[in-house]
C-alpha cells in the first residue's frame, strides 16, 4: 500500500515533536511499602520530525509499548531508542502521568484509606538520556494574613504541590509526597471521622502558609537532598473566598 507519510514535503518546515496523547496503559508500578500497584497511565509519546518528511507512522508509537509493562527508567529508555530507530528520529519523549495511591492512617482515630495523588514520569533522548520524576499532591493550607485579621477563623482551602525532579539515583514518588505533604499547613486526608476533623483543624490553624512559604519549605527540603540535581517546585492555592487561584513557583539555581 501507498506510504503516504513517508512523502516528501515540500514547506521543508521540522517539527519539533509528532506523536500521541491521551494515551491509556496498564502499568505496574513500583511502591515503597506495599511492593507494587497495578494502575493505568496517561500517555503521552513524541519525536521531531524531519524537514522534508510528510508525516510521522503514528502506530508505531503504540508498537514500542507493546511489552511496557512495568515501570523502570531502563524500560523507558528502551522505549525512546526503538522509537529514534524505527522513527529516524533525531529526539524522542515520553510523559506518564500516573494515579498512584498511598495508604495514609487519620491522625487520632488510625482509620487508614487511600489518597490518590499523581506521579509523573518525564523522559527525552536525543544525544544523551534524561529522566524526570514527580508528584502532584493534595494538601490543605491556611492563610496566616486571615488568622492575623480576624478575629474568629481563618480562611482555609485545599491546594496542590506539584515537584518535578532529576536525580542521581532512584527517587521514591513516596519521598516526594512526603516532602510536599509537610511543606503545608496539613495533609490531606481520604477519611477523617470527627476527632480527626478536629485534630486538623486546629493543626493547619496553629501552622499557617502562604502558597509561597509552601514552595519556599518544599524547595529547602529539595536542596538538602543530596540525590536531586535539579527541580521544579509550582504550588496551587484553590482559593476559598476568591473565584481564582494563587499560585508560587521556584526551580534549582535561585541560590547562584
Amino acid at each position: 500500500m501507498k506510504d503516504v507519510q513517508s512523502e516528501k514535503d515540500e514547506r521543508m518546515v521540522p517539527l519539533k515533536k509528532v506523536g500521541i496523547k491521551g494515551l491509556k496503559w496498564p502499568l505496574k508500578v513500583q511502591d515503597k511499602k506495599r511492593g507494587f500497584q497495578y494502575t493505568v497511565a496517561n500517555i503521552t509519546i513524541s519525536a521531531d520530525l524531519h524537514r522534508d518528511l510528510r508525516g510521522t507512522h503514528m502506530s508505531r508509537f503504540v508498537e514500542v509499548l507493546k511489552n511496557f509493562e512495568i515501570l523502570s527508567p531502563k524500560g523507558i529508555e528502551d522505549i525512546l531508542i526503538e522509537i529514534k530507530e524505527k522513527l529516524g528520529a533525531n529526539s524522542a519523549h515520553i510523559e506518564l502521568l500516573i494515579p498512584y495511591f498511598i495508604w495514609k492512617e487519620s491522625p487520632v482515630t488510625k482509620s487508614e484509606s487511600p489518597l490518590e495523588v499523581c506521579a509523573k514520569i518525564y523522559a527525552e533522548l536525543s544525544d544523551s538520556y534524561k529522566i524526570y520524576t514527580g508528584v502532584k499532591v493534595p494538601v490543605h493550607t491556611l492563610c496566616p494574613c486571615s488568622k492575623e485579621i480576624s478575629q474568629e477563623g481563618a480562611h482555609n482551602q485545599r491546594a496542590e504541590v506539584d515537584i518535578l525532579t532529576r536525580s542521581k539515583k532512584m527517587i521514591w514518588f513516596e519521598d516526594l509526597i512526603e516532602i510536599a505533604e509537610s511543606s503545608a499547613s496539613c495533609p490531606i486526608y481520604t477519611l477523617l471521622k470527627r476527632p480527626d476533623e478536629k485534630y486538623i483543624t486546629e493543626k493547619a490553624f496553629e501552622n499557617p502558609k502562604f502558597v509561597e512559604d509552601v514552595t519556599r519549605d518544599a524547595a529547602l527540603r529539595l536542596e538538602e537532598d543530596e540525590r536531586i540535581e535539579w527541580y521544579r517546585v509550582e504550588v496551587t492555592s484553590f482559593e476559598s473566598i476568591h473565584n481564582h487561584q494563587a499560585f508560587a513557583c521556584v526551580e534549582k539555581g535561585w541560590m547562584n
